[in-house]
């Protein structure tokens, strides 16, 4: 994520911090019952889906490049006594040293270049069992809200693009929606929620 995008996502959770604004967006309500075991939350913002999912027993990762994002995750879990350990992270480079039950990745691709989105992509497929979930959610062509990205330093995926790289996944969530977003513009989305058959190994 470029650091145009962390400043516009700092600006953002500091309103949201100062609103008490934790509510879970609608792609987080959709995942949050799929989600088991341990956890890894790549992009996982202030937190509130990473919370949620520990609150339901989950052991959570999450990793966010807002220092101001984790040092209210790492409050919180402190607060609560919740098994949550968040820490910085540049996602753009990141490496997924084992395996999980489930990885999140809501709202991060789209802020990548292709070449790293699709990186991580393989990653989360390599970084699952058999009977591993995937969770994922991108903004998709059609979005003409581009504010929040810094010029070459984003990747808009085609709609159904994110459900193909999964093809052969059981498809637990998938849909595709608009919403309106400020000046008469658009965000479109992907939402895709899968799980690793059982007989499945390597890059399938």
């Amino acid at each position: 994520m470029s650091q145009h995008s962390i400043r516009f996502f700092d600006n953002q959770f500091a309103t949201q911090v100062a609103n008490a604004d934790f509510a879970l967006n609608p792609f987080e309500q959709r995942v949050l019952p799929h989600l088991r075991g341990d956890v890894l939350d790549l992009g996982s913002g202030l937190g509130n889906l990473a919370l949620a999912a520990a609150r339901r027993g989950c052991r959570v990762t999450a990793l966010d490049a807002s220092p101001n994002a984790i040092a209210r995750i790492r409050a919180e879990a402190a607060d609560t006594g919740l098994a949550i350990t968040a820490e910085v992270a540049d996602l753009r480079h990141y490496r997924i040293e084992r395996p999980y039950d489930s990885i999140v990745c809501i709202g991060l691709l789209m802020f990548f270049q292709e070449t790293q989105a699709l990186a991580l992509l393989d990653a989360i497929h390599a970084g699952l069992p058999p009977g591993g979930i995937a969770a994922l959610n991108v903004l998709t062509v059609g979005t003409t809200y581009l504010g929040m990205f810094e010029p070459g330093h984003f990747h808009l995926f085609e709609p159904g693009a994110l459900a193909e790289r999964f093809g052969v996944w059981d498809v637990l969530e998938a849909t595709h929606e608009t919403f309106p977003a400020p000046g008469d513009t658009l965000k479109a989305f992907d939402t895709l929620v899968v799980t690793r058959p059982a007989a499945m190994s390597g890059r399938e």
